[in-house]
Formats: C-alpha cells, structure tokens, sequence
C-alpha cells in the first residue's frame, strides 16, 4: 500500500496535466471558425472570398432545352446560361394578347353606347375594370417568357452547376451558382481586443498557403458587432492589387505591422 502522500500527490499531479491539456485542444471540434488562428508574433490566419456571387434558381417549370456553359467556365454579365423551353409560355402569352383585345374592344364599345345612354354605368365600369385584367394577363405571361432565359447577372466564374441537359426543372430549383473572380476580398476573424490599434485601410501582407507568395493589403471594412462567445471580430481585407493567381477558397496569414502587444 503506498503512502497517503505519494497517492494525493500522483492525483495533483494528474489535475496540473489535465489543466495543461485543455488549453491545447481549443475550440470543440467543428466550432472552431476557420479564420482564428493566431501566433505568439501577430500573425492571423484567413481566407480569400468573393465579394460578389450568386446562387441562380429557376421561376417557371418547363424542360431546360440549353446549358451553353460549364463548371469552372469564364462568362460574360448578360449571357445566357440556362434556356428553358418556351413554347408553352409563348402560347399563353399570345392568348393573353387576344383576350386582351377582346376586352379592349367591348370597352371602346361600352363607352360609344354610354355617350348614347345606351349602357348602364355599371357596365361601363366593369368593361373596363375587364381591359386592365387582361393588360395585366398579359404583363405576368411577359414575365414567364422572360424566365425563360436564365442570364448571367454578372461577370465572372462558373462554380457549380446543379441541373443537365434535357432535365425537367420547377420553380426554385436551383440552377448555377456563380462567383465574381475579380472582387475578391480577405476574411480574417479578429481577437476583439485588436480594435484598440486596428483602423480602416490599415496595411498588412497576406502570405497565401496554396502560392506560397506574400501579398499587400489593407483593411477595407470592420466588423459591426463582436462575436461575445469567441470574442472575436470579423475583418474585411482587399489586395492591392489582384494577383490572377489568387482563387477564391484559398487560405493563408495576415502580417500587421503595426500590432501591438
């Protein structure tokens, strides 16, 4: 049996280990923003993001007839990327044209035969009241026949692409997703306490993991509020100048000189 003390002694020791350990495992698994990383010399992990991108959906359901366009591709802002079959959307609207110009004659009518007193006010109204419903008939078939071309909103890259050829779509069916290459921006995640030295178009250098080349940069925006769990503030960065190397997703340090301890 060993000693009271040397028993009491291996269980504090065992408590300083555990106390030293918890420091090293961080945040809990998953949690952990991918930004936050810090070094004992002030530097700050983050990753490149674009500024602009977009997630297109489909308003209509019909047959997607054209996908001119792939992953990964270059596009140009107004270019079509998805055409959905439209004949069906094109007969509706020339019915709407013709019911149209059904009501907006027995309108013109009605309103010769009550210069005449030959039609009640009533009917009059309701001619009319007829004409701008089928105007606006015809307006939401416009809209339908609008969407069925699918155009680039923006300049830029193809980062997914989630329906085929040939695919029957429905509304809110999501489509492309795109991104904007040449509006690229740095995200770094901040400990709240650098807002005591951290200002606006203030320079850094931000060495990219994937080029292993080192950058400059300012901070363009700071964030409105601080995270209060993580205590932590999001920065927004901007290069520059735009390295064509550089891809969204990337990762990598930020250098501010100018931190203090």
């Amino acid at each position: 049996m060993q000693p009271l003390w040397r028993a009491s002694g291996t269980v504090i020791a065992a408590l300083v280990l555990s106390v030293a350990i918890v420091p090293q495992a961080g945040w809990p698994k998953g949690e952990r923003p991918a930004a936050v990383v810090r070094s004992g010399n002030g530097v700050m992990r983050g990753i490149v993001r674009a500024a602009t991108q977009a997630m297109l959906y489909t308003q209509i359901q019909g047959r997607v007839s054209a996908l001119p366009r792939k992953e990964g591709e270059r596009i140009e802002k107004g270019e079509t990327l998805v055409q959905i079959d439209c004949n069906k959307y094109r007969a509706e609207l020339a019915a709407a044209v013709a019911e149209s110009q059904v009501k907006d004659k027995t309108f013109t009518n009605n309103t010769e035969l009550a210069k005449l007193n030959a039609v009640s006010t009533l009917e009059l109204e309701i001619s009319e009241a007829e004409t701008k419903k089928a105007q606006a008939a015809i307006r939401i078939a416009e809209l339908s026949v609008g969407n069925c071309r699918i155009a680039a909103p923006f300049s830029g890259r193809i980062t997914g692409v989630m329906v085929n050829e040939h695919e029957n779509v429905f509304p809110n069916d999501k489509l492309l997703s795109l991104l904007d290459d040449t509006s690229l921006e740095i995200e770094l995640v901040l400990p709240s306490s650098s807002l005591a030295w951290l200002k606006r178009k203030a320079r850094f250098t931000f060495a990219i993991d994937e080029t292993r080349k080192e950058y400059p940069a300012k901070v363009k925006e700071i964030g409105a509020n601080i995270d209060p769990a993580s205590q932590t503030v999001k920065v927004i960065g901007a290069f520059e100048k735009l390295p064509p190397e550089v891809l969204a997703g990337m990762s990598g340090s930020a250098q501010f000189p100018t931190m203090q301890p």
